[in-house]
Parts: structure tokens; sequence; C-alpha cells
């Protein structure tokens, strides 16, 4: 019996589907590449606001049970594919609606600085002042936290600062997309800020982990992203012994970790990230649950919220030791 693993970092709710980029990754084009021609994220963000409400719940409810069989009794759930104040705001209320109809936990995070949209390209400053003011003013409603791409691709230091503090005059939590595809000085921004945590940072140094240390942020590792983009995993081993607090998470999305499965986020931390699977188990669900601002989750203990799952296995080793197995064989929210 081990505690409901915490999925800190999805972004479960989208439509669409993108089976021909990840053809078009095999065949050698880079995520930048296909990005610059007006895919990824952004062929999501079409889709994504041409579908109704309802459709939007359809498809991520039937996401959220099949995470639940494998375990998962807490979610976050980000917006980010709406890159427009409508959308945003119904992908937040998708979540909402999530969390009211299913036994599962569902954390909503405002996403709408994932990238520029394509029709705010030639004017970037307008677009971080739309995420600044109107979006933020019809999203934080419905959302715990904020999150922004800081990254090469997406928004620069100064812009996430800016949209994260005027988030957290709003309530909001904070939280950094950092350093997945370059070092541009995310983490740090995010120890900085006292951001809740700092996610990817494949690029993240060993000052920028002291920082965040020191700072009290989070870090989550998204292995499954590296397996799917075929690069290299993140030095887990360097992160866990910084003494940075852990989280594992799937990053369900359609374009570059179309996973929903804990356990085998898991299983590629201990055999390509040089974490033990106690280890891997620990951030899976109780460093998932500080990662979200949760201490009553994650941990078997008296007072704790009763979100438990039984392997059908004689140790919790066989996550790892069995990773296409299907072991989890109940769960309790």
């Amino acid at each position: 019996v081990l505690p409901g693993f915490v999925d800190a970092h999805t972004h479960l709710i989208f439509a669409g589907d993108r089976s021909d980029e990840f053809d078009r990754r095999l065949r050698g084009e880079s995520y930048e590449q296909i990005l610059e021609a007006g895919g990824g994220i952004l062929s999501t963000v079409a889709a994504t606001r041409a579908a109704s409400e309802d459709r939007l719940l359809e498809k991520a409810a039937d996401r959220v049970w099949r995470m639940m069989a494998n375990g998962t009794t807490t979610v976050e759930v980000k917006s980010g594919y709406g890159l427009e104040t409508d959308t945003e705001a119904r992908m937040l209320r998708v979540a909402e609606q999530l969390d009211e109809m299913l036994p599962m936990d569902v954390v909503p995070t405002f996403l709408g600085a994932h990238v520029v949209p394509l029709e705010s390209q030639a004017d970037r400053d307008a677009y971080v002042d739309l995420v600044c003011g109107p979006m933020l003013e019809a999203c934080a409603p419905y959302a715990r936290s904020c999150d922004v791409f800081c990254d090469e691709a997406a928004f620069s230091v100064e812009e996430s600062r800016r949209i994260l503090e005027a988030a957290r005059s709003r309530g909001l939590a904070v939280r950094i997309h950092a350093d997945q595809l370059g070092r541009v000085g995310a983490a740090a921004l995010a120890a900085e800020l006292h951001a809740i945590s700092a996610d990817h940072l494949d690029h993240a140094t060993a000052g920028d982990l002291e920082l965040m240390r020191t700072a009290g942020t989070a870090a989550v590792l998204l292995p499954a992203v590296s397996f799917s983009m075929r690069l290299p995993y993140p030095d887990g081993r360097a992160v866990w012994d910084s003494g940075v607090s852990v989280a594992l998470a799937t990053d369900c999305n359609p374009g570059t970790a179309n996973v929903e499965s804990m356990p085998f986020v898991i299983s590629l931390a201990a055999l390509n990230m040089g974490l033990t699977v106690d280890e891997a188990v620990w951030a899976a669900t109780r460093g998932g649950a500080l990662a979200l601002g949760f201490d009553d989750r994650g941990c078997l203990v008296p007072g704790a919220i009763g979100d438990l799952l039984v392997l059908d296995a004689p140790t919790h080793l066989h996550l790892a030791y069995r990773p296409a197995a299907d072991i989890v064989a109940a769960v309790v929210k």
C-alpha cells in the first residue's frame, strides 16, 4: 500500500492530435522548427479554441479516469492552450468541473503565458499586457496558481517576472516552466520570487539549485518529456543531492509527453535520471504534494488525507522493475 500519486504538472485539457508532429520529430525536425512553422503548442491552441466546453470536458475526463486507474489521486492541470481570454477561462472552468464531478482532486493553474500566439507575435508587449490585465482578471477566480513558460522559445525573464508579480498580487501562488530548452535564468527567477516550484530544469546549474533550495522552491522533474523527445535526461541525482525538494510529474500533454501513467514516470526516473526507486516513489507522492503546496497528502500518517493505492506486487520496487506491467490493483480516494 502506497500513498496516492500526486501528479504536479500536466496540460491534460486540450483538443486535437499531434501524432504527425511526433512522426516529424522522429524524422529529424526539432521542437523549435515545428513551433516556428506554426505547429507545436500553436497547433493545439487552434484546436482547443475551436472546441466546445463540453467537448473539452469529455476528453479531459477520459484522461483523468485513466490517470486514476494508474494510481493518481491529485493532479495539477494548466490552461495555456487558449492564449486568449475566453478560451483560457473556459479551460479553467473545465478544470473546476473535473474537480467537482470526478473522484480526483484537480488543482488548476493559469498558464496564459505559454507562448505568444500567432496573432500577437508582432507586438509581444501588448500580449503581456493582456495576460497581466484582462486575461488574469478573468482567470484568477478559477486558478490556484499562475505559471509562465520562461525559455528561449517563449517568455523572457523580465516578461515572466512581470506576469508572475501581477498574478501574486491577485493572491495566486507562482510557478515556472524553467530552463527546459536552454539556460535563460528562469530557475534563478523562481528562487527570487519564492515560486512554489520550478519545473523541467534540464539546463539548471548547481548554483541555480542552491538558490532554489534556499528559497524553498521545489523542483518538478518531467522524465517523460526526455523520453518522448529523445533528449538527454536532467540529472535527477544532482537535483536530489542539492537538497531541493524533488517532485515527479507526467507533463501529460498532446505534443511532448503524451503520458498519463505515474508508474511509468517512476520507472523512467529510476532507470534514466539517477534516482533510486525509493526516491522516485517519494517524489511521485510526497514531493508532488509539497510542489503543489499541500501538507496533507502524499504520505501515510495520522491526519493525512486517506488517498491510497494498492499494488499487486510484493514490493514497490516492481514499479520500476516491471515498467510495462499494470500492477495498480486498487485506488482509494
